[in-house]
Parts: C-alpha cells; sequence; structure tokens
C-alpha cells in the first residue's frame, strides 16, 4: 500500500508540473523570449520615410554578412520572425520589414497590393539596403518575394518562397472545391465583421465566428467566454489565458497592429490585380528555395495547407532554378522549425556564391 501511494503521489506531482508548465507557457510564451533575444542579439527598429510621405517600418539586425529581406506573412509584423533572427543575424545583414497595413507602417488602403508593395520595397533595397539581398518571404510575403525577384533581378540575389499560397491566392482559387481555411477563417470573417455593427472588436468577433473556433466543438463557448471577458479588461491588449493553448491565440496578440482592409483586398481579388502567376515566376532567374508545407485537408474537405500538391508541383516546375523542400508543419514553418528554416536560406546562399 505505501508503494502504491508513493507511486500515486509521484503521479500527481507529475501532472501538476506539466499543468503548471502549460498555464505557465500560455501566458508567459517563448515569443517573449524570442523578442528579448532578438534585440540582445543587436537588432533595433527603425523606420522609413517615403517620398509621398508614407512610412515603412522595420527591424535592422547587425552588418555580419549578405544583406537578407524578411517578408512576413498576413496578420503579424516584422517580429514575427524573432524565433530565427539572432541565429539568422550570425551570418547575413538582415532587414525584417512590416508590410503596409501590418505593424508600425503605414495603414493606408491605396497601397494593399501586391505590386504597391513590391515597388516601395524595391525602393527599401536600393535606398536602405544598399546592395544586391536574399530575398525570403511568408505566405503573402512570399508572393511579394517571387514578384521582388521577377520584377527587380539586379537586387535579388536569390528567393526564399516560405509556403506562399500561390495559385491559391484569388478569390476564385481559394474557393475552389470545398474551399481553403484562410478563405474560410481569414477573409469571410473580415469581410462580414466590417459589414456588421453588432460588434466592434474583431478578436471577440474572430472567436464567435471563425472557421477555426468552430471546430472546437463544446469547448469553444467557453473560449468565447474568456476572450471576451479578457477584451474586455484589457482591450489594447492580446488575449492571454492560462487555461487556452498560446497557439489558438497566436495572431490575435498581434492582430490590433492589423489594418483589416489589407484582408479584404484578398477578399475582392484586388491585392493581386493584373498580376499572372505563372509569368512571375516564368520570369525569376536567380536560384530560389521554395519551401511547402505537408498538404493536409480537414474532415469537411477544406484545404488546410498554403496550396495543393498539384500546385506546387506548377511552381516548381514554372522556375528555372528551384529547390523544393517539404515538410510536416504548419502554415508557420520558420517559427515551428526555425532550423530547418535557417538551414535552407544558408543553404541557398551557398548556391548563390558557388554560382550553382
Amino acid at each position: 500500500m505505501q508503494i502504491v501511494l508513493l507511486v500515486l503521489g509521484f503521479v500527481v506531482i507529475g501532472i501538476a508540473a506539466i499543468l503548471s508548465y502549460f498555464f505557465y507557457r500560455n501566458l508567459h510564451p517563448l515569443d517573449d523570449r524570442y523578442l528579448k533575444q532578438t534585440m540582445a542579439a543587436g537588432f533595433t527598429p527603425k523606420t522609413a520615410i517615403l517620398d509621398n510621405g508614407s512610412t515603412l517600418s522595420y527591424g535592422e539586425g547587425p552588418d555580419n554578412g549578405p544583406a537578407l529581406l524578411l517578408i512576413h506573412g498576413q496578420g503579424v509584423s516584422w517580429e514575427d520572425y524573432t524565433a530565427v533572427l539572432p541565429e539568422l543575424s550570425k551570418n547575413f545583414h538582415v532587414f525584417a520589414v512590416d508590410c503596409f497595413g501590418h505593424g508600425q507602417s503605414s495603414h493606408d488602403p491605396t497601397l494593399y497590393s501586391c505590386a504597391a508593395n513590391g515597388q516601395v520595397l524595391i525602393w527599401f533595397m536600393e535606398h536602405r539596403i544598399g546592395k544586391k539581398c536574399l530575398v525570403s518571404g511568408h505566405s503573402s510575403g512570399g508572393i511579394l518575394a517571387a514578384w521582388l525577384g521577377a520584377n527587380a533581378p539586379n537586387l535579388v540575389s536569390g528567393v526564399l518562397l516560405e509556403d506562399p499560397p500561390l495559385f491559391a491566392v484569388t478569390p476564385a482559387e481559394m474557393q475552389q472545391g470545398a474551399g481553403c481555411f484562410a478563405w474560410k477563417d481569414t477573409f469571410i470573417t473580415i469581410h462580414s465583421f466590417q459589414n456588421q455593427t453588432d460588434e466592434t472588436d474583431f478578436v471577440v468577433y474572430y472567436f464567435k465566428n471563425g472557421y477555426m473556433v468552430s471546430l472546437f466543438g463544446g469547448l469553444k463557448e467557453k473560449v468565447v467566454a474568456a476572450v471576451e471577458t479578457f477584451r474586455a479588461e484589457h482591450p489594447d491588449q492580446g488575449p492571454r489565458i492560462y487555461w487556452i493553448p498560446y497557439s489558438w491565440l497566436r495572431l490575435m496578440n498581434t492582430i490590433d497592429r492589423y489594418d483589416l482592409a489589407f484582408g479584404e483586398h484578398f477578399y475582392d481579388g484586388s491585392w493581386m490585380n493584373a498580376i499572372d502567376q505563372e509569368a512571375l515566376l516564368k520570369a525569376i532567374s536567380c536560384p530560389t528555395i521554395y519551401l511547402k508545407a505537408k498538404t493536409n485537408y480537414g474532415k469537411d474537405g477544406v484545404l488546410y495547407a498554403a496550396n495543393t500538391d498539384e500546385d506546387a508541383n506548377k511552381v516548381q516546375a514554372l522556375l528555372s532554378d528551384c529547390e523544393t523542400l517539404t515538410i510536416k508543419s504548419g502554415h508557420d514553418i520558420h517559427y515551428e522549425h526555425p532550423d530547418f528554416f535557417i538551414s535552407a536560406l544558408n543553404n541557398l546562399q551557398t548556391k548563390i556564391k558557388s554560382g550553382k
């Protein structure tokens, strides 16, 4: 009996330790530590004022090698890369920008198109980076990276495409079949929020109406109530609730610095206005690495990945000098698998140097 009680005691202590760590990490996520490590590595927040008066915000690291431009995905900011910035800064001179409509860059809907963002990034490379650079973009930022590779070959030495939704980015493409996660969870929710007046807090609205939250089953109402209470008490903070996994709330911790009108330009298709994706990829001549998160689907047939295997094969075929690397991961490869992402960038730089 004493042995049984001793074993049970250890089990209880073990469970309590696991729960304590789980609760602590939900309130104090790794993102906080990553940001401190990034600043300690020598990164400095900066701004560039363009001739038209708009502002481009960015973070710049120490000059420890060739220039590297990082372009984040939708709904976040340049700090989304903090999981990889300290390590990257050891071998690169890193510039991580806030796209228009994100972070501290100008929130101006007239600038919310791939071409408009791309033209400003060309200016940024010419006037702030000042030398040829490797360009890496995540998600919609990956499409921007492809646009730069095609339209500024004299400024771009290589391109890393991190899970961009190529051929799954226009409204028609995103609604094919049962539809894709980004369309159902992000763009429909943004559009419906902007066309109602009952709820003024998008974070609360999202947890009441978002596609992802509908998958929570009986837990949804408890999550919604907890988020609603948190935002009522802390309207200027992203929700952090001890019993809800931080991964469920992570995007909502940056959404207050995101202009929802940016997402509306994906809903109506204007972000990709006049861009032929096939021609865009064919025009890229520099070495390219394409990181693809493994394709998966929900039980309802919804595409959970950025694009399909068929689309990924099309991307590979259209690029003249491309290596595709597939990994079992969520969409944010650089965050979920930082070593894999860093290795891909180092390999791309090696290819550039060797001329192969």
